[in-house]
Order: C-alpha cells, then structure tokens, then sequence
C-alpha cells in the first residue's frame, strides 16, 4: 500500500487495515516456520507495510496534538 493510498484512509480504517496485517503478518511467520513458503519476501513485504501504517498511524498523533 502507497503513502498517498494510506494518506485517503480514516483513522479507524487505518487501524483497522494495521491489525488485519499484523496478524497476516504474524500467520505468514508462523507457515513459513513449518513449511516454506513459495516467496519468502512477502513477509519483508508485509513488515514494510506494517511500518508504512505504523508511521502514518504516529504522524496523525503528532499532528493531532500540534
């Protein structure tokens, strides 16, 4: 997902969207524990847009509190 796609969201979308890939997150670990997965950079992809939400989540905060 694109800054300027996470930019267009509300706050409870937003979050909403940052749970559902944090457990993607955590489901895609765990498979890949067991078993391989076929494209083991999807879970650095997955991490990056955690990061990407989580940072569009703090900026919010921030601006709020301005």
């Amino acid at each position: 997902m694109k800054k300027q796609e996470l930019r267009e969201l509300t706050d409870k979308e937003l979050k909403d969207r940052l749970e559902a890939a944090e457990n993607e997150y955590m489901q895609m670990k765990i498979q890949h524990a067991i078993s391989p997965l076929d494209n083991p950079a999807k879970i650095t992809l997955q991490r990056r847009s955690i990061a990407r939400m989580k940072t569009e989540v703090r900026a919010r905060e921030l601006q709020i509190n301005k």
